[in-house]
């Protein structure tokens, strides 16, 4: 059967996740997590992206991405998942599907939503138990946002900058969002199965342009981070 044409909105705002076939893991020392992430910049200059959280994991990651079209969004997630595989197997070896299936993504309403939906991408390492808390973790973009910490791969999510006109005090109010934990996984996981994160009416008006509920997930990623 033909797959199911992903929904996407111009200039759309994603919460995307690619993982591991069968779980396996996909970084295997912080060559590979630094590896990956010049990939990203690449690729997100190429396509005309804007990244604004990210957070790498054993066997998958989250981005959080904007992309004026639903087909530059697909020709960058292709194009870093391709290259990142050709290193993977030129370092490792093996066969087969490195990555599962297509990515997954779901739209995200602006405003508190892209601060909720954010939060929760660089609390991944701490909900995992890898970390205690999300500064500990250096493969995310945590420390953008609660420390100011330059990261030329991030641009700064627009409902961040509208929290204050001083970094400083935006700093201070990112980091009381973190304590209030964002949203749960359980909320997160219903979210990639409507495919989209917002509040009802923002859902039903994409509804009525063809948003279809799209993907169910099954299990848990393995816990555990890039060594």
């Amino acid at each position: 059967m033909p797959r199911t044409a992903r929904f996407t909105i111009d200039d759309g705002i994603y919460h995307v996740m690619t993982r591991g076939n069968n779980k396996q893991r996909i970084f295997s020392c912080e060559r590979d997590c630094s590896f990956y992430l010049a990939l990203l910049k690449d690729c997100k200059i190429k396509y005309e992206l804007k990244l604004y959280h990210y957070s790498l994991m054993v066997n998958h990651v989250h981005l959080m991405v904007q992309a004026h079209t639903g087909r530059e969004l697909s020709l960058f997630m292709k194009r870093l998942n391709v290259l990142y595989t050709n290193y993977y197997r030129k370092n490792y070896g093996g066969i087969g599907h490195f990555f599962q299936d297509r990515f997954k993504s779901f739209i995200i309403q602006k405003g508190r939503y892209l601060l909720e939906c954010g939060i929760y991408i660089e609390l991944n390492s701490v909900n995992a138990g890898i970390v205690k808390f999300p500064e500990e973790y250096k493969w995310s973009s945590y420390m953008a946002y609660a420390n100011g910490e330059g990261n030329d791969l991030v641009d700064l999510s627009p409902a961040y900058l509208d929290l204050s006109d001083s970094s400083e005090e935006r700093q201070k109010i990112y980091k009381e969002f973190i304590e209030q934990r964002g949203i749960e996984k359980r909320e997160e996981n219903r979210f990639f199965r409507v495919g989209a994160y917002g509040s009802k009416k923002f859902i039903t008006d994409l509804q009525t342009k063809g948003l279809k509920p799209r993907w169910s997930h099954r299990g848990n990623p393995n816990r555990g981070k890039a060594e």
